[in-house]
């Protein structure tokens, strides 16, 4: 193989469990020259990533077809050997089947796998199930023939520049809670993250950290806590400065969301708080250190779904609010 493509146009978190992929493939092919697509806002997460030759931006916001288009130019123009989509909706199998490349490899759910060289199965667990597999399993089932069975961990790196950042942050003993999600039934409620801060010792700085749209909540949470030692970082840090910054925390506090798997590849602490979703799914913590925090009632009505909604459909929302956090 000496020039491959990695497909993954869904967001942030999938992007990072994607990276899982790269160091396989870089392990098997060493010499190969491998591509990531990715959509427009989660290239920051890939930048000066060892193992990647070309980074490729598909921006699915504006003139989203008509650059759908170009990039499949562009990527016939490359003429892959291989080209590996992990996602299973029909625009990333169109870029995948028109790819022109000499083997296409994907999921079975994909509505273009019948173009593909060939299709694997992306079986999500169930609840309750003893064993299930993780996503990065999934993904690295795909490649399996032509590297091995074994399962690596995702991994991101951030540069010099990123540690030497949040550096500053690291002087005194620390956690980081990151408690915002895309999606209500995803994130644990403020008032429960209050409730844990106010368990944290003093002394303990405590980070609040997210994207700048998730500043407001951590504003709201800031000022309703006793806790005398927070600061908020949502919207000041970079993906991979927030991942560096992870990396030495003594706890890293997560929704079932980003957050999550940048603490995966940092192979930082976490505690994942999973409200709606289950971890049967295969979105758990990969961390060497980590922890799950769900409701322990037997909820009928959990999972209610593989992402979450806007809203409790029950409108209780039982299996977030009977998750009780305690610093430990």
């Amino acid at each position: 193989m000496k020039k491959i493509l990695i497909i993954q146009t869904a967001f942030i978190g999938d992007v990072v469990l994607a990276t899982a992929i790269i160091e396989k493939l870089h392990n098997f092919y060493q010499d190969a020259c491998i591509d990531f697509l990715l959509r427009k806002g989660n290239e920051s997460l890939l930048t000066g990533h060892p193992y990647l030759k070309e980074v490729i931006v598909w921006d699915k916001k504006q003139n989203k077809y008509a650059n759908l288009w170009s990039i499949i130019l562009h990527i016939r123009n490359k003429k892959y050997d291989l080209v590996i989509n992990l996602q299973r909706f029909a625009a990333s199998g169109l870029l995948a089947s028109f790819s022109g490349a000499k083997l296409i490899y994907g999921f079975d759910k994909n509505p273009f796998s019948f173009l593909f060289t060939k299709s694997f199965p992306h079986i999500i667990g169930k609840k309750g199930d003893l064993q299930y597999l993780h996503e990065t399993d999934r993904n690295q089932a795909i490649i399996a023939e032509i590297t091995d069975h074994n399962t690596l961990k995702p991994k991101l790196y951030p540069s010099i520049m990123d540690f030497e950042t949040v550096s500053g942050y690291q002087n005194k003993t620390y956690i980081t809670i990151s408690p915002a999600s895309v999606w209500f039934t995803k994130q644990y409620p403020a008032d429960k993250w209050i409730e844990l801060i106010d368990t944290v010792p003093a002394g303990i700085n405590i980070y609040l950290t997210g994207g700048k749209s998730d500043l407001e909540l951590c504003l709201d949470i800031k000022k309703k806590s006793n806790h005398p030692e927070i600061e908020v970082l949502a919207g000041k840090l970079s993906y991979l400065q927030t991942a560096a910054l992870m990396q030495k925390s003594g706890m890293n506090y997560t929704n079932d969301s980003a957050p999550l798997h940048f603490a995966s590849a940092m192979d930082a602490p976490v505690t994942a708080v999973f409200c709606s979703t289950i971890p049967e799914f295969g979105f758990g913590p990969l961390s060497t250190t980590s922890n799950i925090a769900q409701e322990r009632e037997d909820l009928e009505c959990r999972p209610c779904g593989l992402h979450g909604y806007r809203a409790c459909p029950k409108g209780h929302f039982k299996c977030a609010y009977d998750i009780n956090l305690k610093f430990e």
